[in-house]
């Protein structure tokens, strides 16, 4: 095909072809230097599981840095749905958080937060989702990264590390065990790439991320 049939086809017909560049990984940079490295970026359409030897270790000052970017750069909801305790707000606006941008859901049944999950994921309204859901049938799964791949968002889901199981439907998995200056982040599984571990180290000052007395 000559240059100028191809310029033709893009004019008359774009919505008809596919462009290479469009489908290029897209992602937010997490902004820890060590886990740049490790891991490059979080994943944009996709789901991220991330699972944690104990609650409170550092996995959600983990991806603190890109929900703040996103919650300043992106007029999308940050949802979080189902945490464990009430999400601290004072170091949410430490941490560079927009709070007029945070919802805050928790569903009584068990279908309902998926029904919730899916919905958020797939409308295009939420730029981040940080969701603790319950188990998840493959299945189930799949409606997921299908809806995350819809609504471009960026997914985290938080699990106890017993509940990791082998394979998953997720772009990328991720370990978390505690060291004595911060945090261990395994690389379990990610698209196009191999394992890889790195340490962070927080800073003393950082507050905490959820409500001290879990209230």
């Amino acid at each position: 095909m000559s240059q100028e049939a191809l310029q033709q086809l893009l004019q008359e017909h774009p919505q008809r072809l596919w462009r290479g560049q469009a489908a290029a990984p897209q992602g937010v940079a997490t902004a820890w230097p060590v886990l740049d490295t490790v891991l490059g970026k979080w994943p944009r359409g996709a789901l991220t599981e991330i699972y944690s030897s104990v609650d409170g270790i550092g996995e959600l000052r983990l991806v603190l840095p890109a929900v703040a970017e996103l919650s300043r750069r992106e007029k999308r909801w940050v949802l979080w749905l189902t945490p464990p305790y009430l999400p601290y707000a004072p170091a949410l606006v430490a941490a560079g958080i927009d709070l007029s941008r945070m919802l805050l859901v928790h569903p009584r049944q068990r279908l309902d937060s998926l029904w919730v999950l899916e919905q958020a994921l797939r409308g295009g309204t939420c730029s981040a989702v940080l969701a603790w859901p319950p188990f998840l049938a493959p299945a189930q799964l799949r409606r997921l990264q299908l809806a995350a791949e819809e609504g471009q968002s960026v997914a985290f889901f938080f699990h106890k590390a017993e509940e990791e199981g082998g394979h998953s439907l997720a772009a990328l998995r991720l370990r978390l065990a505690p060291t004595p200056s911060g945090l261990r982040v395994q690389v379990r599984k990610r698209r196009a790439g191999l394992p890889g571990e790195g340490e962070l180290t927080f800073p003393e000052q950082m507050a905490w991320s959820f409500s001290p007395n879990g209230s």
